[in-house]
Formats: C-alpha cells, structure tokens, sequence
C-alpha cells in the first residue's frame, strides 16, 4: 500500500454549492489555479449536469489546468455521466465522479427502491463511466449510516464494474473516529478485491469531527481525503485542506503517511477562497485563522521569544503566512512590481500589469509605501470583472456630515452613455446607493453590507462586499479602495453588472425556446 495520500479538493463543488451566490466561472478558474499551484492531486471542478454554468467552469477548469487531474460529479444516471464526459472533454486526463445513496433510510425514503435495484444502477453507472474514461470514482452516499454487510457488497461490486476509487463518505457528519476508523478497517478485512482501488474519504463537520474521521481513517488505510479549503461545504462544512494536510505534515512520526502539497501556498489560497466566497475565516481557525500564530499570554510570548518551537509545532512561514515586509513607493517600476508578484506565487495570466500598474500607482501616491497584503488586494480587484461592464462606476460625490442629510451625485457610464444622477439618504452611503438604483431602474434589495480591511494602517484598503437580491435570486458584489464610499459604490456597481449578465442570459433562453 502507498504512504502517499492523494489530496481531493472539492472547493469547487461541494464548497461552492453551499454559497448564497454562485460563482463565476473566472473565479472558479482562479481558484481552481491557485489548487494547482498547491499541488492538490484532483480538483473536483463542479456537478455538470446540474447548470449550464457549472458545465461550462468545469469545461474551462479542464482546458486550462495542466498539473493535477480534474474530476466531474454525475449521479448514477446515464444523462449525468455523458454529460460530465463532454464536459471534461478538453483534459488529456479526467476523473468521472459518480455517487448513489446506500444507507437504509436514503435507499428507502429517497430513492424509494430496493438494495438490488441501487447496486445494478451503481454497477451501471462505473461501467458507463469507464466507456469514457480509466479512471473512475464511485461514491458510496451516506456511508456512515449504511449497513457494513450491504456496504462491502456495494463496494466489491463496484471495483469489480471498474472503479479504480471508491469514496466512503460520512455525508452527514454523524460518525465519530473510532466508529468512522472501524468501517474503513472491515472494507479492508472484508472486501476480496480491495486492493485493486484507492479508498477515500469524505467527511462533513456537523459534529465537528471531519478532520479526526480523516485522520482515522488514513490510520486504517484510507489513502485519499476530499476535503475543501478553510473546510467550506454544505452545512457545518467539510474536511479543512489546510487542516488534514498539517497534521499529515507535522505528524509524520505518528502517520507515516505523506502528501504533495505545497504548504507554502496554503494561507494564500485561502485567503483568495475567502474573498471570491465572501466567506470570513474566523480568527481561531486552526492553520490560517489571524490568531492561529499569535500569542498574547505572557507565559507563552516569553517562551516563543526564548524559543519559537516552545507554543509554536509549525511556523508559520512553512503555510505561508505573509511576514516580509516589502517597502514599495510610487518611485517603483513596473519591473520591481511584477518581480514581486512572482515571488508572491502570483502568473502573468492572473492580472493585467498595466491596470494594476495604474492602480499601484494611485495607493503608493495615497499611503507612500506599498506591501505585499496591499498587492495581493490589488490582484484581487483586478479581477473582479469577468468581462467589459455594463455599468462603471465614473463619478462620485458625497456630502454628509452631523445633523444634516446625506446627499450624493453619482455619474455611472451605462453601455458607453454617462448617466448622472442625485440623491439623498440615511447616511453617505444610502445616498450613494438610491442614486445608483435611479440610473439603473433595477428593483434590486440590498440584504448584506460587510466591510473588511485587506491591509493595515490608517490608509487601510477598505473591501466591501454586499449581497442583493433581484427576482428571487442573490448577487454578490464587492468594491476595493481607501474610500470605502467609493468601495460601497463599487460594490453595488459589481453586483449589478452581474444582474446584467443574468438577464442576458435568460433572454437568450427565451430565445431558443422559440
């Protein structure tokens, strides 16, 4: 058996489905680049049948990444593996991922057949897959809770259609280690063919054992985990990327096991999975929280400083956490600016240098010098539109102060005309939101408002990110700059260029119904 345990990422899939608001297919790109520079060993890019959004970022996903294999869900159902083949297509080498429930309430409440009738569409389904495709995953759904007799038989009977990986997943986080560690360790004494396929796991957090379930079972001979970073995923989440491979890394003594990620790339990705997301890692997190290498006790800070390795089994340089400090000013070059982005991890193809450039230019005048956290928030904003706007955002301003009412005058270029408009509010803001809503004309409800600082200082770049909602659906925005009004505006602008597509995009629909 290998020592070797292959890293599943489903960010993609199993982490994105769980988002209020869907992502682009460009922001799926970028992740699913920022996975392959980490050296993840499978990105499973997304579920292709189930929009045409999701078929054609994994379509993308499998054009563009060179390093690690992409991977497509399908159910067991004949449309969902051909569907998940084409879209796969553009790979020279694929995974098609295919799953049924076998638990005793799935089988019987949900899909309301008999244990025969769910192992010949299982066997079906890898033997369809395995049409297109050498390699091939099937799941096991609801593992957890499924009977161990019933559960060997499944997985003997889809290794033998031609599984080369079958995935045990505890769906809804229900397991605990010693039980999760225990049905891994009967497959293995039970099953006569299991050596001819990787086992995997995939554990859910609902009681806040994903991570110990994982663990468990690599100690059993599990040698794939799918996980997601900073542990995203339908409700409480899934197995932490970050988390299973620091353990595997730091106690190598007690696993013997090993993996291929680059750990240095870590908190950078997840850093960008927090952004695109618009999900917050808590400053506890484990690995990448803001307090996961802080000390505040006196006790432990005189420790640390006698030496590091008293309170501290990782540095934080080996996940890497950002502690060089770059001293940037608006007299750099271009050259200077795009030596450092290399050397932050980042490729030509993930900005533009002379937009960034500009941008670079404008901070170093307004804050004097520049750091590293201040470039990667420069990236970020760089690439927040997936295509020419709409609607941009070309003027801005606002009166306000105490006692006296918020007015704003705002001049938005729509599809190349300049359109200005005034309006008042509750606050700065509110004036600038009602005078944007004026040009548009869009029925739109602002349900999020979140400000965040991605750097530090008095001259902080303030992020805001808002959720709004239009015709039942949820559009996510976000807007970067040291004025968070004009971050505020940004922000709105975005999420409604992204209305714009929608409505593009269902016209088009509309279109070829008839």
């Amino acid at each position: 058996m290998s020592n070797n345990v292959l890293i599943f990422d489903t960010t993609l899939r199993d982490g994105e489905q769980a988002l209020s608001a869907s992502l682009s297919v460009k922001s799926k790109l970028r992740i699913a680049r920022a996975l392959e520079r980490m050296g993840v060993d499978i990105i499973e890019a997304g579920f292709p049948v189930s929009s045409p959004g999701d078929f054609e970022s994994v379509k993308t996903i499998a054009g563009t990444i060179k390093k690690c294999r992409v991977c497509g869900l399908s159910r067991a159902v004949p449309e969902d593996i051909d569907v998940c083949a084409e879209a796969l297509k553009p790979a020279k080498d694929y995974r098609i991922h295919t799953f049924i429930a076998t638990s005793t309430i799935h089988v019987e409440d949900k899909l309301r057949k008999s244990r025969d009738q769910v192992l010949d569409m299982a066997v079906k389904a890898v033997e369809r897959a395995r049409r297109f495709t050498d390699d091939v995953e099937f799941s096991c759904e609801d593992a957890g809770r499924t009977p161990i007799d019933y559960l060997c038989r499944m997985v003997e009977r889809a290794i033998d259609a031609g599984a080369t990986t079958v995935n045990i997943p505890d769906t809804v986080g229900y397991t605990i280690p010693s039980e999760y560690g225990a049905i891994i360790a009967s497959l293995f004494n039970r099953v006569p063919n299991i050596d001819k396929a990787v086992i995997s796991v995939h554990c859910h957090d609902d009681l806040g054992l994903a991570v110990a379930n994982s663990i468990a079972a690599v100690q059993q001979g599990a040698r794939q985990i799918e996980c997601a970073v900073n542990g995203i995923g339908e409700r409480a989440g899934n197995c932490s990327l970050e988390e299973v491979v620091m353990i595997i890394n730091t106690r190598k003594d007690l696993l013997g096991v090993t993996n291929n990620i680059d750990t240095r790339e870590i908190y950078r990705t997840s850093q960008l999975v927090s952004q695109l997301c618009n999900m917050p890692v808590q400053p506890n997190k484990a690995i990448v929280g803001g307090n996961a290498f802080s000390h505040s006790s006196g006790i432990h800070q005189d420790g640390v400083l006698k030496s590091q390795k008293t309170y501290e089994i990782m540095t934080p340089e080996s996940v890497g956490v950002p502690s060089t400090v770059l001293n940037l000013t608006s007299r750099s070059g271009r050259h200077v600016v795009k030596h450092r982005l290399e050397a932050l991890g980042y490729s030509d193809e993930e900005y533009n240098l002379d937009e960034l450039y500009g941008e670079f230019l404008k901070l170093a005048d307004h804050k004097g010098r520049v750091y590293d956290y201040d470039l990667d928030a420069l990236v970020f904003f760089s690439n927040l539109q997936d295509e020419p706007e709409h609607f941009s955002l070309e003027y801005l301003s606002v009166h306000s102060g105490v006692n006296i009412t918020a007015a704003a005058v705002v001049k938005l270029k729509v599809s190349g005309e300049l359109i200005c408009e005034s309006a008042i509010g509750n606050g700065p803001v509110d004036a600038v939101y009602q005078a944007i809503y004026k040009i548009v004309a869009y029925d739109v409800v602002l349900k999020e408002y979140k400000i965040t600082a991605k750097s530090e200082g008095k001259d902080a770049l303030g992020q805001v990110d808002v959720m709004v909602g239009h015709k039942g659906k949820l559009y996510h925005g976000m807007g970067l700059s040291t004025d968070i009004i004009e971050s505020s505006a940004r922000a709105l602008v975005h999420a409604l260029n992204y209305i714009y597509r929608a409505q593009l995009v269902e016209k088009e629909k509309e279109k070829q119904a008839i």
